[in-house]
């Protein structure tokens, strides 16, 4: 017996499985891990010069008083309510913006502010506004291509119809899927950033992020775009599930 309860705590000494939080990840079914494998098996030898072309756009929405915004005080032990060791929490995050954008190999293109809640026709009219200007800003080329995710507003009839019209080159898009869209890394470099500025109001909070969306290096979307084939290696070695990306 005594040997046995020698084994054991030999090898819960040298055990390295912890209890963690687990990571939140989108649901996946399925079908999404089935399109997603299939994504990445038929992009995954895309040579780089396809990449570079790439215009990745998404939504995110930026809060005034957000998850990002931690802030810490030295305090003695039993003084934690003390008014000045307190930081007042307003509802809902006091107030949030949210922004659409995009960016490539290239640089970082438009950042532009919805307002209300964003429906088809307004997601067509944000499109009109500002993807044309990025990609030549960013000089895409001709030959460039246009990467959405499968929002129902991006997806709808309407959109549809009017996608064809302007006759972009679409890049298909497996559903729940974040981790393969690049610019959600650079959502959160901004977010990060912005908080640290730590924005008073509203207007702040989109004045703050307009400067941090053009300060982000041309280095730090070359470098995202350039490693996406390993993002696609990724997706089929665990066969379609959420990678760590």
């Amino acid at each position: 017996m005594w040997v046995l309860k020698f084994q054991l705590r030999q090898y819960g000494a040298h055990c390295v499985m912890k209890a963690r939080t687990p990571r939140r990840t989108p649901l996946l079914s399925p079908k999404n891990k089935k399109s997603r494998l299939q994504y990445a098996k038929s992009h995954v030898d895309k040579p780089q010069m396809f990449w570079d072309s790439v215009l990745w756009t998404d939504e995110t929405k930026l809060e005034l008083f957000g998850p990002m915004d931690q802030r810490y005080v030295w305090r003695r032990k039993n003084k934690a309510y003390e008014e000045k060791n307190t930081l007042p929490t307003v509802k809902h995050g006091g107030g949030s913006i949210m922004l659409w954008g995009c960016f490539a190999s290239a640089g970082t293109g438009k950042l532009q502010r919805v307002q209300g809640t964003m429906n088809s026709l307004q997601y067509q009219e944000i499109l009109d506004d500002n993807v044309m200007q990025s990609v030549t800003n960013l000089r895409l080329g001709r030959r460039w291509t246009f990467q959405q995710d499968n929002d129902p507003k991006h997806t709808s009839k309407s959109t549809g119809a009017w996608l064809q019209i302007k006759g972009w080159n679409i890049l298909e898009w497996p559903s729940q899927s974040p981790d393969l869209n690049l610019i959600e890394n650079l959502w959160w470099d901004l977010k990060k950033a912005v908080a640290v500025r730590k924005p008073k109001n509203v207007t702040e909070l989109e004045a703050f992020a307009h400067d941090e969306w053009a300060k982000i290096p041309v280095d730090r979307c070359k470098t995202l775009v350039s490693s996406y084939a390993s993002r696609l290696k990724a997706v089929i070695t665990v066969k379609g599930c959420c990678t760590k990306y």
